[in-house]
């Protein structure tokens, strides 16, 4: 297959510097968890620079809030240790973590809960005080901080609050970004192993005006999250489009390990459809619930001594090998033996989403089914959230760090998200007074083409294909013939998209599908290049480990 790098190139005309642009000294891209922390550490140090902030929807639109677990951190150094998560964070990660990263980011993780406790985030605690800290899957103690099973919601509440209290940091809601600027904008060649690749900034649409907008900046942090919505059943918000992602793979930046793909074992099954699925968090079972068949018998154990508290991708894995045995849509959670009082108080969200479909979790079970839920791969950064472009950084689920390796461990994203936005923040405050705006005229963005009514049908009926491609074939469990069928029907959407998207006028939603036949073709053709079975990615072909095998796509 060819590469896929499409960029719709600027209009010829360059117009004088700076004209018609909108300049900061920062440009973030994403309000989530690892934007705002970055923004707001950066906006109080300094508070003589300007900071924008994109976002595509509202300001609390994101995937963190969506997070319901909690945050991993060492908390209770009588019980727990710093070794006890770095060596729960390498075995999930199955052999491909980074131990260096690894050790970095549990180390500091405490240090960056404490902050954004000091900025008023609320974790639930004891009658005693100390902090209710909870297990998940894969973890050797309870180290987990929540609030209830809305922990995203309540720390996505606080960053917004502070940003909103900073005088320097500029919200700019209903923004989609489409493409970084590089030298590639100048008119340059730029190639995968072009020295000195660029970052000047980003080109947006504006989504209330239609209009494409030129945002120019000193240094561009990324922070724009998953792409869940690359398959058809996924808890991640519809804006989980790897717009990041896809926008570092088309100016030639590093991607990597894009064949992890976690999938939640434990969705609510909903006939109805929910998007995004709604998650039965794995705190469910760290407080006592077990996986059962729709008949009532616990599975879990044939697969893994640890039984329902297994990690994800060896429950996920199992749910779904059962579901195939006996042709069932579902697996259960069994909850009945629970602390009715406990249960409502930790998981209330969970409770009522349950009863609101005629599901009582103390008098029936839950019918759970896997569901994408995180990405391990993405964009490669170093241990100071360093991009291989210059002067763009990333942060949160659109990067791949090394700390998750073949497999995350559960909670350890919200804390990855703070610690290298709190690295950033040190990086680019050394950095940014000896970094200029470029003198260069960049160009405005060329918006010729043509609207046409029928645009949305194709762009939704080719967003449901690519869905489906991608859930059957991509999954779970995949093989060769099923990776060479999905890469060849999804060739033929990118070339279908392709002509659409430069002759049509630019929409978000022609943008994020292009975006998501980037992903699908980046987790494809890696899952296609690892010739064995480790951590997330499981083939038929390659059941067995080989040994390690790094795979960055250039």
């Amino acid at each position: 297959m060819n590469e896929w790098t499409g960029i719709r190139p600027p209009q010829a005309v360059h117009r004088s510097p700076f004209s018609n642009m909108i300049q900061s000294d920062l440009l973030v891209l994403g309000s989530g968890i690892a934007g705002l922390t970055f923004a707001l550490k950066i906006a109080q140090e300094r508070p003589d620079l300007k900071i924008t902030v994109l976002t595509k929807t509202n300001e609390t639109e994101s995937n963190t809030r969506y997070a319901q677990g909690g945050v991993a951190a060492v908390w209770d150094f009588k019980t727990d240790s710093y070794q006890k998560h770095i060596q729960d964070t390498l075995i999930a990660g199955d052999g491909l973590c980074d131990e260096k990263i690894v050790e970095i980011v549990v180390k500091e993780g405490p240090d960056r809960v404490q902050e954004i406790i000091d900025w008023g985030a609320r974790f639930d605690k004891k009658k005693d005080t100390n902090y209710d800290l909870a297990k998940e899957g894969g973890h050797s103690e309870n180290r987990i901080l929540h609030y209830k099973d809305l922990t995203g919601w309540e720390m996505q509440r606080t960053l917004s609050e502070q940003a909103d209290l900073t005088p320097n940091i500029t919200v700019l809601e209903h923004y989609f970004a489409i493409d970084i600027i590089t030298q590639h904008h100048l008119g340059h060649t730029v190639t995968r192993v072009t020295p000195g690749i660029e970052c000047y900034g980003a080109y947006a649409l504006n989504k209330e005006t239609s209009e494409i907008e030129t945002f120019l900046a000193r240094m561009t942090v990324l922070a724009t999250g998953g792409a869940g919505q690359v398959y058809r059943n996924t808890t991640n918000p519809v804006i989980a489009t790897g717009d990041g992602m896809a926008m570092v793979y088309r100016a030639k930046g590093r991607i990597q390990n894009m064949e992890f793909v976690q999938f939640h074992p434990t969705a609510l099954y909903n006939p109805a459809g929910d998007n995004p699925a709604f998650l039965v968090s794995e705190a469910v079972r760290g407080f006592g619930g077990i996986l059962k068949t729709p008949q009532g018998e616990e599975f879990m154990k044939k697969y893994d001594e640890r039984g329902s508290l297994a990690s994800r991708d060896i429950v996920a894995r199992a749910i779904d090998r059962e579901m195939k045995i006996q042709g069932a849509e579902y697996m259960c959670l069994d909850c009945r033996h629970l602390d009715k009082e406990g249960f409502v108080a930790h998981f209330p969200t969970i409770y009522e989403k349950c009863l609101s479909i005629g599901i009582d979790p103390m008098k029936d079970m839950i019918p759970v089914t896997p569901a994408c839920h995180y990405m391990c791969g993405g964009i490669m950064t170093d241990e100071m959230g360093r991009t291989s472009i210059n002067r763009l950084y990333a942060a949160g689920e659109c990067t791949c760090t090394g700390l998750h390796g073949a497999n995350r461990l559960a909670s350890n994203s919200l804390l990855e998200a703070m610690v290298f936005a709190h690295r950033i923040y040190l990086e680019v405050k050394e950095k940014i007074d000896a970094t200029h705006l470029p003198t260069a005229s960049i160009p405005d963005w060329n918006a010729q083409g043509t609207t046409d009514p029928k645009e949305l049908i194709l762009i939704t009926q080719s967003t449901k294909e690519l869905k489906d491609v991608m859930s059957y074939y991509v999954g779970i469990v995949r093989s060769n013939e099923r990776l060479k069928r999905a890469t060849d029907r999804l060739y033929i959407l990118y070339k279908e998209t392709e002509d659409l998207y430069h002759k049509t006028t630019i929409s978000p939603q022609l943008c994020e599908l292009r975006n998501l036949i980037t992903m699908a073709y980046l987790i494809t053709r890696s899952a296609t290049m690892r010739k064995e079975s480790r951590g997330l990615h499981f083939t038929t072909d390659y059941p067995d480990e080989l040994g390690f095998i790094d795979l960055t796509i250039l």
